[in-house]
């Protein structure tokens, strides 16, 4: 039997989420910063993480040379055709949106909270770039509207950290989520699945180890492999080979085992701007795989037992 909340899933989707608590779908609206990351300029690093693009993971954001009330119209009119008089998420996609100058952080995020239409506030951030000022200004926030924090995880796995050059430690991890459970701000966690070198195992450890700890959210992100990044480089060398679709079904099914009920599951698989996706091209048809994966958890009596 499927719990009640998961509005007939066999998990605890981000829609079925919104559904329940706002009554009505919201859609996200992918906004920039305009701020960088400190493991690109020089601060931590200057290569990135190797799968990071040049647009900072945030390829489908609107752009940076909008003001935030301008690219939230901007991405309103884009959708309105088939979401008219709807409400949104304020999504701060791209690079590190709490790496900035705290003042012009507090501008740009109330101008988004304060908006009429937006109904929640979402910010991308590594967790090593959530200091007390930063804590401070999502508590305010989050006394306006509801503020979720995306930490970038990825990985618990020591040697896969270091080589996709994460640039801290699972610690440092620990200390955002507390620190934001404390002052009440959703933490969704960000995990990466098929990254080089990895077993099924490993991946299950990262998801295990994630929701260890109080998250209220997950991401899990199909590795894609980007032109112009460190891991396109090791995938043409033939370092390494991308997840077919079985393999994938597969690994997802066994992480969704391990998620409590509770925790809302934000991705399944991710977009690859189809212009930079060098792998797995199967991902592109996203509609496609989501259904693929449905079916294949309908056909899998074991995972249906479990997920009461």
């Amino acid at each position: 039997m499927i719990n009640k909340l998961w509005n007939g899933r066999r998990y605890y989707s981000l829609d079925a989420y919104l559904k329940n608590t706002y009554g009505e779908k919201l859609y996200k609206l992918p906004l920039s910063a305009k701020v960088t990351c400190p493991n690109r300029d020089g601060s931590l690093g200057t290569g990135g993480c190797i799968f990071c693009s040049e647009g900072g993971s945030g390829d489908f954001a609107e752009s940076s040379s909008l003001s935030i009330s301008s690219q939230i119209e901007h991405g309103k009119k884009r959708i309105e055709s088939k979401f008219p008089n709807g409400k949104y998420i304020a999504y701060f996609q791209s690079f590190t949106s709490t790496y900035a100058d705290i003042n012009y952080l507090e501008e740009i995020f109330f101008e988004a909270i304060n908006n009429k239409d937006i109904a929640i506030l979402s910010i991308a951030t590594r967790p090593d770039c959530l200091g007390p000022e930063v804590i401070e200004l999502l508590s305010r926030l989050q006394k306006i509207k509801p503020v979720w924090v995306e930490l970038g995880l990825q990985t618990s796995n020591p040697n896969s950290v270091k080589l996709i050059n994460r640039g801290y430690e699972n610690e440092v991890f620990e200390k955002a989520v507390k620190n934001l459970n404390h002052i009440n701000v959703d933490v969704i966690a960000h995990v990466i699945l098929g990254l080089p070198g990895e077993t099924s195992k490993d991946m299950e450890e990262t998801v295990r180890y994630a929701c260890s700890h109080n998250i209220q959210g997950i991401k899990l992100q199909l590795l894609h492999v980007l032109k112009n990044t460190k891991l396109y480089h090791m995938y043409e060398a033939g370092e390494f080979t991308t997840l077919d679709p079985d393999n994938y079904y597969d690994i997802l099914s066994k992480c969704l085992e391990i998620i409590p009920p509770h925790v809302v599951i934000h991705r399944l698989t991710g977009d690859g701007p189809k212009d930079i996706l060098v792998s797995p091209t199967w991902s592109c048809n996203k509609k496609k795989v989501l259904n693929d994966f449905n079916h294949f958890l309908k056909e899998n009596d074991s995972f249906q037992g479990k997920m009461v």
